[in-house]
């Protein structure tokens, strides 16, 4: 017989409401877990616990030894499941792993625990143009005991999945951004770079006051010297002008594989394609802007407030995106759906 846990889970998935679903975590059938140990790297385990039983003095919890990704499962209309870049979320987990002296785990254990996380959840994958989709979340962490600041002796790495709608309400539509002066988000040759909670720690509070001013975010500046654009929140930052996508080259943000992806897909729109030091003065001459990653894909940017400075930076005169951002989100929505060709093999077929 089923127990009721089950059966309370199978209603739950019967009675979502797809499409009014909101960024949040919903409780999945199953996740999929992998503990490093004695040098080496155990088999996958599956397991229906949504808690985790560590040491107090686990090196996650004291000393910030601790990674995560982020990235998608979609129905499609062939009725199959595809996920999108799986490697290279691979790829930067292992960056993150070096740059905070983690064991790196194989790309090819990595893409095992995707696969079986989705499948061993796949009512949860949310219908095909519902505007949902199944959001993967690989979760790395030190977990030896340890006091006194040095690497754990051993690792788990889990991934869970939960159905998640549009991270901003409203979906694929413009919202203001505010400069935050007050706040670094990190630093220059930093942790920026890797995708670990401290960073998002950081932000927090000045995500907070960004909400509680109206805006659908706050936008950092260059650390040093407050000159450049950095990052749109915990999203990267593109701009588009004279037939040109625009992205900042820093030392201290994460490298987005939603950014990646954009910039392949606006050479092959037939854009140039500019990574550089950005000024914040030059959002004046922007024809477009958005804010990309896997959780929103594109936020089309309305406008950037810069208070401290008395300044506001209008992008969207008319208040709706623009073409080519809008070209550019419903090619990479394509890819990730099945309806445009994947000519860059970045989608991973699940039948």
């Amino acid at each position: 017989m089923l127990s009721k846990e089950i059966i309370k889970l199978v209603i739950m998935a019967d009675t979502l409401d797809w499409s009014n679903l909101g960024f949040g975590y919903r409780k999945t059938d199953y996740n999929v877990r992998c503990y490093w140990r004695d040098g080496k790297w155990g088999e996958i385990e599956v397991s229906s616990e949504e808690t985790l039983n560590i040491h107090m003095a686990a090196t996650c919890l004291h000393y910030g030894q601790e990674a995560f990704e982020g990235l998608k499962a979609y129905r499609c209309k062939d009725g199959k499941i595809r996920v999108f870049r799986p490697q290279a979320n691979a790829e930067r987990l292992q960056h993150t792993c070096r740059g905070i002296l983690m064991p790196e785990l194989p790309t090819e254990t990595f893409l095992e625990m995707v696969k079986k996380v989705v499948k061993l959840n796949e009512r949860f994958i949310p219908p095909y143009e519902s505007g949902a989709s199944l959001y993967i979340r690989p979760l790395f962490i030190g977990i030896g005991a340890q006091v006194g600041v040095r690497p754990a002796t051993e690792y788990l790495c889990m991934m869970f999945v939960t159905p998640v709608g549009p991270y901003f309400k409203g979906g694929f539509a413009t919202t203001p951004y505010v400069v935050t002066r007050k706040y670094d988000r990190s630093a220059p040759l930093g942790t920026g770079i890797y995708k670990v909670g401290g960073n998002y720690a950081a932000s927090l509070l000045a995500n907070k006051n960004a909400h509680d001013l109206g805006y659908s975010c706050e936008f950092y500046l260059d650390a040093k010297e407050k000159k450049y654009i950095d990052e749109a929140g915990a999203a990267n930052f593109f701009g588009i002008k004279n037939n040109t996508y625009i992205t900042p080259k820093s030392t201290s943000i994460l490298p987005s594989i939603t950014n990646n992806s954009l910039m392949q897909i606006a050479r092959d729109l037939g854009l140039n394609v500019e990574q550089r030091p950005v000024p914040i003065e030059e959002l004046e001459t922007m024809e477009e802007a958005g804010a990309c990653g896997t959780a929103a894909v594109i936020s089309p940017i309305s406008r950037i407030d810069d208070p401290d400075a008395g300044k506001s930076y209008v992008i969207a005169k008319n208040g709706t995106p623009g073409p080519i951002s809008e070209k550019l989100y419903k090619t990479i929505r394509g890819i990730q759906h099945g309806e445009i060709e994947d000519k860059h093999g970045w989608v991973m077929i699940l039948e």
